[in-house]
């Protein structure tokens, strides 16, 4: 048995008969035949049933089917190998990207120029960018469509899956400076109590900051009431200016750092530091608004680059996982 021959057999099955896969293999008709007909010669199976106007495989065929598609995998395994302890590197590393997450480097995380540096040394690796929710991103993670992720994290990682924070900040409640919330804060913050029955204005379901908003809001007796949403912070702060609500959103937002686009959210203890720490603070030049931190629980952001833990499948994808860990400032999440 050779390759050669469960390389024409899958290829006639995928393409559902001998001329087309002799066109996609760069072979003669006559010669994927015989290939075949050898095959099932060795096998003592008929694999193909020719009978109709398309090749099909018998029963046989589709119990071998799985079996070569894993051979021929698994060839291509060897090769890549191969090719990583020569230096080459080739092959496609997939990476999902919170929205907003290569558009500024965020204390000395700066996905796109590791990307470009990883791109200069291995121009033959294919990186395929994809924008999404923490959510979704989480579960491409796990069902091996995605190799590595920038995500919000909302509490604890999902089994399976490693992360190392590269961004935890408290998250604030945005408001006009006229709002009732200013004056009843103390020492500028608000607890989570305080937004019952207001008009919030949050990240959309599947970031990691709704997903905690919403279950914080759950563990306080009440369902926080999300009158409009919107995929960036910086989106949530204007709508709040305009006096539509109260913008659940990180500090710093009204910077514009690109990993803040979907943090996730879980409560923290301690005491807040920093500029705002003892008054409200306002919220970016010219919006008019104050950033009042929350309490009861006390909310925190935190951003995270995953991977599945038994590690990526390829060498490329190790290796880009390798630099972008050796770049980021945090610390494994728990």
């Amino acid at each position: 048995m050779e390759l050669a021959q469960l390389r024409y057999f899958v290829a006639v099955v995928e393409e559902g008969g001998f001329t087309r896969a002799g066109a996609r293999l760069h072979v003669s008709q006559p010669g994927v035949s015989a290939q075949v007909a050898q095959l099932e010669r060795e096998l003592g199976q008929r694999l193909l049933d020719r009978s109709g106007r398309r090749v099909t495989p018998t029963e046989a065929g589709r119990a071998v089917l799985s079996y070569a598609r894993a051979a021929l995998a698994a060839v291509e395994g060897v090769r890549r190998t191969a090719e990583e302890f020569s230096g080459l590197l080739r092959g496609r590393v997939a990476l999902g990207l919170i929205p907003g997450a290569a558009s500024a480097a965020v204390d000395g995380f700066d996905v796109v120029e590791v990307l470009g540096a990883f791109h200069d040394e291995h121009p033959g690796v294919e990186i395929a960018l994809s924008e999404d929710t923490s959510e979704r991103m989480l579960a491409a993670l796990l069902r091996g469509e995605l190799d590595l992720a920038v995500v919000g994290l909302a509490g604890e990682p999902p089994p399976g899956v490693s992360c190392q924070v590269v961004l935890d900040e408290p998250l604030v409640a945005a408001v006009r400076a006229d709002d009732p919330l200013v004056a009843a804060a103390v020492d500028g913050e608000i607890p989570l109590a305080a937004l019952r029955g207001r008009a919030l204005i949050s990240l959309p379901r599947g970031t990691g900051l709704r997903g905690v908003l919403e279950r914080a809001c759950a563990q306080a007796g009440f369902a926080p009431r999300v009158d409009f949403e919107a995929a960036a912070p910086a989106v949530l702060v204007r709508l709040a200016a305009r006096g539509l609500g109260v913008a659940v959103v990180p500090s710093g937002a009204e910077s514009g750092a690109g990993p803040r686009a979907d943090v996730g959210a879980g409560p923290t203890s301690g005491t807040a530091t920093g500029a705002g720490a003892g008054t409200a603070t306002g919220l970016g030049t010219g919006t008019g608004l104050c950033a009042l931190r929350i309490t009861e629980p006390r909310l925190t952001g935190r951003v995270a680059l995953a991977w599945r833990t038994d590690g990526p499948p390829g060498p490329a994808a190790h290796t880009l996982l390798g630099r972008l860990r050796a770049q980021a400032p945090g610390r494994p999440a728990p």
